[in-house]
């Protein structure tokens, strides 16, 4: 190899393989692009942590993210995706070929598609981190077993927290959804389920304060917004949903964001630097599914085989 010269590993990389990473796996792949996915931690992301997904089209009755995760998975190893996991620390995008640099590799390629996705934002009351595994928790189908018959507390009121406190009453003994309105934001069809749960019961206009108890979660101090009103609900684990932080700060600085640090990108998924793209929940966008992850993956692997059949 002569001096200075780059070996070119890969036609794509991807950043993430949730379903936005594995959906542009499958679609670069079946072009013929040499692809990779590179995944830190699980493949599927946050619907490897999903329990039942029933929105999503041509779900089979109990399909549950981590089967889907995994047949999303195998289709694109069926096509020949390499994977690779690894953590990435930075990127170079300076020039025509671009440089992902990981923890184990550095990795060169023409295009890159970034699909880290976002993870749990926290609800920042009085002792939620330093309970995190202790009793705190952000996945239901991860730690809902612990809580066997016992009583616990769940933040939030969007579409995630009504699926996941469903999904957590097949363990628990009753559960109880803190909400700092006075209705929640998810649709109408999961509302209906959570009201007539008899193991459910919502606690309205009220927000988290502090985490009682003595290494693990001994109960939960809520307060009420509108009386102002304090008190202590006995329960052994606290699930918080209250959103997502997209997962793009080591891309600060090369990649156009939006105030709260998610990509901007056109309708076909590029950013502004050419040969980069952005799909799924890193992005912004109005809806963040499974559904428009994986749109938003086959969408950006076709616009990065058309980049480089102008460019290279």
């Amino acid at each position: 190899m002569m001096e200075g010269e780059i070996n070119l590993d890969f036609d794509l990389i991807i950043l993430g393989g949730g379903p936005a990473g594995l959906s542009a796996g499958l679609y670069g792949s079946r072009a013929r692009l040499n692809s990779l996915v590179i995944e830190r931690l699980k493949y599927g992301g946050q619907t490897a942590t999903t329990g039942e997904l029933e929105n999503y089209p041509g779900s089979i009755e109990n399909c549950t993210g981590p089967s889907l995760s995994e047949r999303m998975k195998e289709q694109a190893k069926s096509f020949n995706v390499k994977f690779a996991k690894d953590e990435v620390l930075g990127i170079d995008v300076s020039g025509d070929i671009k440089i992902v640099k990981c923890k184990k590799e550095e990795y060169h390629t023409k295009t890159v598609i970034i699909a880290t996705g976002a993870d749990p934002r926290m609800a920042g009351f009085k002792g939620e981190a330093e309970y995190r595994g202790r009793g705190v928790s952000y996945c239901a189908t991860c730690d809902a077993d612990f809580f066997t018959d016992l009583d616990v507390a769940l933040i939030g009121g969007g579409d995630s927290a009504l699926t996941e406190a469903l999904y957590i009453t097949k363990f628990v003994n009753k559960l109880f959804i803190i909400h700092r309105r006075d209705k929640f934001r998810g649709v109408k069809s999961l509302q209906e389920k959570v009201f007539a749960n008899p193991k459910i019961e919502v606690v309205w206009n009220s927000v988290p304060v502090e985490i009682t108890g003595d290494e693990i979660v001994e109960g939960l101090k809520v307060k009420n917004k509108l009386t102002n009103e304090e008190r202590i609900i006995d329960v052994n684990g606290v699930f918080v949903f209250v959103g997502l932080e997209p997962a793009s700060e080591i891309f600060r600085g090369y990649i156009d964001m939006d105030e709260r640090g998610y990509i901007l990108t056109d309708e076909e998924m590029r950013t502004n630097v050419p040969g980069v793209f952005a799909a799924g929940d890193v992005r912004k966008k109005t809806l963040r599914q499974v559904i428009t992850a994986a749109a938003d993956g086959a969408i950006a692997a076709t616009a990065a085989g058309k980049y480089i059949t102008d460019n290279f």
